[in-house]
């Protein structure tokens, strides 16, 4: 099964059940993860090939979403899923595949579709990072500056998957980079998440617009929409009191229905 990371204890809600992004971990999600248990057990998953979990041979949605059907049975459904990008798009085939191990889905700033931008130039970058010469931090942020990572919150972000003591890193790039086309598409699926929806976004991110929004009431007929300001794709990063702000309401709003 997926490595866990478990926050809080089990109450009389359900389990959230956090799903990161590409070439994310659990650990990137710490602090939400607290402080979103203060009344309920958050549990933040490793996805495959990603972080401490198991590494396969695919990195397909289908794949994704049976891991974390697994993970739901393990922990008992129904669970309220939350899944931020890649994250989001696996929790949204799990929805719809197993529609009946979740009360409710949050989709952290991405949308059923297939996206043409590319992630691979991040797999060439931490691939020109030389490792044997990384002995702190400092000198793999620097390597990834140099291999072309202007944005210092991402080359932060990357580090946070590197094994500093085993000199590797916690991601295997080598199906990431072969699965990438899919990765960065959607499957074609048959059927309906009919249950409560949130699709929450950053407001200067554009990876959900308004004409993403016939695709995702085809498959979530009951989705509702909120954005944070200020906020781009890394939304729970960049405005984290705000994201949990509106996680917390959106729980609380399904608790008392």
């Amino acid at each position: 099964m997926l490595n866990l990371i478990e926050t809080g204890i089990e109450t009389d809600k359900p389990t959230l059940l956090i799903a990161h992004g590409l070439y994310g971990s659990a650990r990137n999600w710490g602090v939400v993860a607290k402080r979103l248990s203060e009344d309920r057990r958050v549990v933040a998953l490793d996805h495959r090939n990603h972080g401490d979990s198991p590494r396969e041979d695919s990195q397909s949605y289908a794949d994704m979403a049976a891991d974390i059907a697994e993970v739901i049975t393990h922990f008992g459904a129904p669970v309220d899923l939350l899944g931020h990008s890649m994250g989001g798009k696996a929790s949204m085939v799990t929805a719809i595949e197993h529609p009946e191990l979740l009360r409710s889905l949050i989709v952290a700033d991405i949308a059923p579709v297939a996206y043409s931008h590319s992630q691979v130039q991040f797999i060439d970058a931490m691939r020109a990072v030389d490792l044997n010469r990384v002995e702190k931090r400092s000198d793999a942020l620097a390597m990834l500056e140099r291999a072309g990572v202007e944005d210092p919150t991402l080359r932060s972000f990357f580090t946070q998957s590197l094994d500093l003591k085993q000199k590797r890193w916690r991601l295997n790039l080598d199906v990431l980079e072969r699965d990438m086309p899919g990765i960065l598409g959607f499957p074609d699926l048959d059927g309906q998440f009919d249950g409560p929806t949130l699709f929450l976004s950053g407001a200067q991110s554009d990876y959900v617009t308004d004409a993403h929004r016939p695709a995702i009431k085809t498959l979530f007929p009951k989705a509702r929409f909120a954005r944070i300001n200020g906020a781009g794709h890394w939304l729970h990063a960049e405005k984290p009191a705000e994201f949990i702000a509106s996680v917390r309401h959106w729980l609380h709003r399904i608790d008392a229905a």
